[in-house]
């Protein structure tokens, strides 16, 4: 059962007709987490902003929970949860006020769905009469997933919801979104993080308002076609620049402490060493390595 669908969606900014969302399609099922994965500019927060029904689209379609996005907004309105990316609640309001604010506004009280979100707001809660404004990204974070979960939505939508939290914030967030999945929420998050893609049930890849892969992390990771090797030597620039000229070479890129690369031919670990000794470099390493979601993204860019 189809909890969001989008068909063909298109989104175009200013006189030059920049498309920012380009003919997107893709299917999210009722009980999953599901990643819009791309970096900045990506075209994610417009996808987010018309399936929340606060821009218009220009073409295509969508719905959500079965009710159209056009046609339907005051009803989808009151369904979806909606964390956007940037910190949106009132700063000059207590924790207290906020949550008690948004539930109002929903025609609820914190009472009715504390069940809902006990396991999160218990970790504010010693915090409730501090003003918004004055809180940590993460403590932020945990308010804002409370004021969006407040009316109990069956679809709640997390536009970059870690972007700027501090790792362990980051771990304990997406800790909190698979108990929330475990009580039937639809869950449509988005991230510029790659390594969160492999947290989710299915991902959709995007950049330039192109959707370049939608399938599970593990089958993403699967459908890498070469092998890959990560190499590592004493001046990484002169690695960088030698193996971009090395005929064999069909990608090659930084990645952390090392180098990724990967071969048009089925060349031997001591051709590759081989060439860069002849290109002065000393002290190389090199070893094949398992794909990762980043490697796979970078992949479909280059093609």
């Amino acid at each position: 059962m189809e909890a969001v669908a989008l068909r063909n969606l298109s989104k175009v900014y200013g006189k030059e007709a920049t498309r920012a969302v380009n003919d997107v399609s893709f299917t999210v099922n009722k009980g999953e987490l599901f990643g819009l994965i791309g970096p900045d500019g990506a075209g994610k927060t417009s996808i987010f902003r018309m399936l929340t029904t606060v821009l218009l689209p220009d073409g295509g379609s969508a719905t959500v929970d079965g009710l159209d996005i056009v046609k339907d907004y005051k009803q989808i309105r009151s369904r979806v949860g909606y964390m956007p990316g940037k910190f949106s609640l009132y700063p000059d309001l207590t924790i207290e006020e906020n949550l008690n604010f948004f539930a109002t506004v929903f025609n609820t009280t914190v009472e009715e769905n504390y069940a809902l979100i006990k396991d999160i707001y218990v970790q504010i809660e010693p915090f409730k009469t501090r003003r918004a404004g004055k809180l940590s990204g993460g403590m932020k974070q945990k308010l804002a997933l409370c004021c969006a979960l407040i009316h109990k939505p069956s679809v709640l939508f997390l536009d970059e919801p870690t972007t700027g939290v501090d790792p362990v914030s980051r771990k304990e967030f997406w800790d909190m979104l698979k108990r929330l999945k475990e009580q039937a929420i639809t869950i449509v998050v988005s991230t510029p993080y790659m390594d969160e893609a492999t947290l989710c049930d299915r991902i959709a890849l995007i950049q330039n308002g192109n959707i370049l892969s939608i399938d599970t992390p593990a089958n993403v990771v699967a459908s890498y076609p070469e092998k890959l090797f990560a190499l590592k030597a004493g001046n990484m620039y002169a690695l960088l620049q030698a193996m971009e000229h090395y005929e064999h070479t069909l990608n090659s890129y930084a990645f952390g402490e090392y180098m990724h690369a990967s071969f048009r031919t089925d060349v031997s670990e001591v051709d590759v060493k081989n060439y860069l000794q002849q290109q002065g470099l000393q002290g190389v390493e090199m070893k094949t390595t398992v794909p990762t979601i980043e490697d796979c993204f970078i992949k479909l860019l280059k093609d």
